[in-house]
C-alpha cells in the first residue's frame, strides 16, 4: 500500500498531525490495537497553556525548564509555551468541548510544579478522551485509519540511508508493506516495561526499538518520569489517580495520619512528581503505606468521575475519603531524537509525541505538558509537510524467507521484564542493579535481538523483543548518567549541584519578574 504521509501510532500527536495535514494528501493511520487504546484517550489531566490573567508563558517557560532541572532545550520549550495559548483557543473555537467555569470562560487548574493555575481540563478527568473523541469526529476524508496492524520494521533504502516505509503484521499475521516518502513514529513511549503503571497495555516502547534498529539517533533514555499517585491495593497498581486530585485540596498521608511531604519540599504536595515520587517510594520500603486524603474536596464523585469508576471497580471505598497509592511508570522523557518538526536523523523518518524526544521535558516533564507537545509538534509537522512536493518512493522489495539467528526461548517473557526493569532500573537505581540489569540483558543476547529478523515471530513475541530493546536502551542511559537528575535518581549519586542549579533558578526567576524571554533564555544558557 501507498501513502503520502505514514503514521504508525493512533494518539494526539497523530491525529492532530493527519488533522492538519493538506487534504490532497492520502494519509494512512497505523495503530497496533484500537485507535482509542492509548495513554493519549487515557489522559486525566489536561492540557497546559498560560490563558490566565496574572499568567504568561514566561512563567510556563521557567516552570517547564525547573521541572526538568535545566536539561531543557530552551528554544523549544520556549516555543512551546508561547503557543499554547493558540493551540487551546483553536480547538475551543473548532468545538472542542473543555470544561467552563461560573463566568463562561475555559476553567483554569493547578497541577505539581506550576506557579498559576493554567490547566485546561476536559470531561472533568478526561481530557484526553475529549479531546481524541472531537480530532476523531474532525477526520478528514483522505485519513484511512488501519486497526490492529503491528509495525515490526522500518524499510530503509540502502542507497541513500532514507525510511520508506513499513513492514506491518495484522491480527492474523500475514506481512503486509506500506510505503511513502514521509514515515511518522507517533507510537508513545515504554511505560509498561515496568511492573507498576499508569500506561495502557500497548505501549511497550515499539517505535523506539524501531528506529534504533534502523540506526536512528536516540536520547535521554535514563529520564523516567514516575507518576507518585496510582491506586495501589494488593502489591498491585490499578489505574492512575490524576495530580489534579493533588491540585484541589487532596492531601498525601502516611497510615498513621501524618502528611507525607511536610518539611520535603517547598510546594509541599504539588512538588515536582520525582520528589513526590521518591517520597512515596521511601515511604512504602520502609513499611508504610500512603494514601491520597480527599476529605476536603467537595463532590469529588461529580469532579473526577473516572477515577471513581477506578475506585469502585477495585473496590475502594472513597467513604473513608482515603485512596492507598503507589509511584508508577508514566512518562519517558527521552525517545527518539528530533527537532521541533519531528525530523529524526533518518532523512524520511520522523516522530512525534512521546515517542520523540524534543528536549522540550529535559530530565522530568511538567505536568499536563504532554498533550501540550503532542498538539505543537503535530501541528508543526503537518505545516512543514504540507510544503513539501508530492512523491512516492519505489516500492521494489522482496519478502523473503525471514532467516533468525536467534531462538525465540532467548526471550525472557514480559512479566519477567517488567519485574527486573522495576527492581534495577526504576524509581532508584544504582550501579549494582544497573550492572546486573546489563548482564541479565547480554544474557538474553540483546545485541543480536537489535539486529536479528523478526518476520517469523509472532505480535506477542515481537513485543517482547522490543521491550527488551528498550530495556536495554533505558540500563545503558542510566548507567552512563553518573548523577540524579529529575526522573532519573542514581542512590550512589544522590545529589544535584544545588549550587549551580540554585543560581539558575534565582536568576531565571528575576528575568521571568522583568517579563523579557531573551533575559530569561540568556540566564539559562550558560
Amino acid at each position: 500500500m501507498n501513502a503520502d504521509v505514514l503514521i504508525i501510532g493512533s494518539g494526539v500527536a497523530a491525529l492532530q498531525l493527519a488533522k492538519k495535514l493538506r487534504q490532497d494528501l492520502n494519509v494512512i493511520i497505523l495503530t497496533k490495537s484500537t485507535i482509542k487504546n492509548g495513554n493519549s484517550y487515557m489522559a486525566q489531566g489536561g492540557i497546559a497553556a498560560a490563558m490566565g490573567v496574572n499568567d504568561h508563558p514566561s512563567k510556563h517557560y521557567m516552570d517547564t525548564l525547573e521541572a526538568g532541572r535545566f536539561h531543557n532545550d530552551c528554544d523549544a520549550v520556549l516555543s512551546l509555551t508561547s503557543e499554547a495559548p493558540s493551540l487551546i483557543k483553536e480547538l475551543n473555537q473548532e468545538g472542542c468541548r473543555f470544561d467552563m467555569n461560573s463566568e463562561g470562560a475555559i476553567a483554569l487548574g493547578r497541577e505539581g510544579a506550576h506557579s498559576e493555575n493554567r490547566i485546561v481540563h476536559g470531561g472533568g478527568d478526561s481530557t484526553g478522551k475529549t479531546v481524541i473523541d472531537f480530532m476523531l469526529s474532525k477526520k478528514n476524508q483522505n485519513v484511512r485509519i488501519m486497526e490492529n496492524v503491528l509495525v515490526f520494521e522500518l524499510l530503509i533504502n540502502d542507497m541513500d540511508g532514507s525510511c520508506i516505509g513499513v513492514k506491518g503484521k495484522d491480527s492474523n499475521g500475514v506481512i503486509h508493506g506500506f510505503f511513502s516518502s514521509h514515515v511518522v513514529l507517533a507510537t508513545g513511549g515504554c511505560g509498561q516495561l515496568y511492573e507498576y503503571t499508569s500506561n495502557a497495555d500497548t505501549v511497550t516502547g515499539d517505535g523506539i526499538a524501531l528506529a534504533y534498529r534502523a540506526g536512528a539517533e536516540i536520547a535521554d533514555m535514563e529520564f523516567i518520569q514516575f507518576h507518585p499517585t496510582l491506586l495501589y491495593k494488593d502489591r498491585k497498581a490499578l489505574g492512575l489517580i490524576s495530580e489534579a486530585v493533588r491540585g484541589e485540596g487532596g492531601r498525601l498521608i502516611t497510615e498513621d495520619g501524618k502528611p507525607l511531604m511536610a518539611g520535603l519540599h517547598p510546594q509541599g504536595d504539588l512538588a515536582p512528581r520525582h520528589v513526590v515520587s521518591q517520597a512515596i517510594f521511601h515511604s512504602l520500603e520502609g513499611g508504610k503505606a500512603v494514601f491520597l486524603d480527599i476529605s476536603s474536596i467537595e463532590n469529588f464523585k461529580s469532579r473526577f468521575p473516572t477515577i471513581t469508576k477506578i475506585c469502585e471497580q477495585n473496590g475502594v471505598d472513597l467513604s473513608t475519603g482515603k485512596i492507598p497509592v503507589s509511584p508508577g511508570s508514566h512518562f519517558l522523557m527521552g525517545g527518539i531524537k528530533t527537532d521541533l518538526f519531528g525530523r529524526t536523523s533518518i532523512p524520511g523518518l520522523y516522530a512525534i509525541g512521546e515517542s520523540a524526544c524534543t528536549g522540550v521535558h529535559g530530565a522530568n516533564r511538567l505536568a499536563s505538558n504532554s498533550l501540550l507537545e503532542g498538539l505543537y509538534v503535530g501541528k508543526r509537522l503537518a505545516e512543514w509537510l504540507n510544503e513539501q512536493p508530492s512523491s512516492r518512493p519505489a516500492k521494489e522489495l522482496i519478502f523473503s524467507e525471514a532467516i533468525s539467528c536467534l531462538t525465540k526461548e532467548s526471550l525472557p517473557s514480559i512479566e519477567e521484564i517488567k519485574m527486573r526493569m522495576m527492581k534495577n532500573a526504576g524509581i532508584i537505581k544504582t550501579k549494582e542493579g544497573l550492572l546486573d540489569q546489563l548482564a541479565w540483558l547480554k544474557g538474553c543476547k540483546i545485541k543480536e535481538w537489535i539486529k536479528a529478523e523478526l518476520d517469523d515471530l509472532s505480535i506477542e513475541e515481537v513485543t517482547r523483543a522490543f521491550m527488551l530493546i528498550t530495556a536495554y536502551l533505558i540500563t545503558d542511559s542510566a548507567l552512563r548518567r553518573t548523577e540524579s537528575r529529575g526522573g532519573h535518581f542514581r542512590q550512589d549519586y544522590p545529589f544535584e549541584s544545588h549550587e549551580w542549579l540554585g543560581k539558575r533558578i534565582i536568576q531565571s526567576r528575576k528575568s521571568e519578574k522583568d517579563g523579557k524571554h531573551e533575559q530569561i533564555k540568556a540566564a539559562i544558557a550558560t
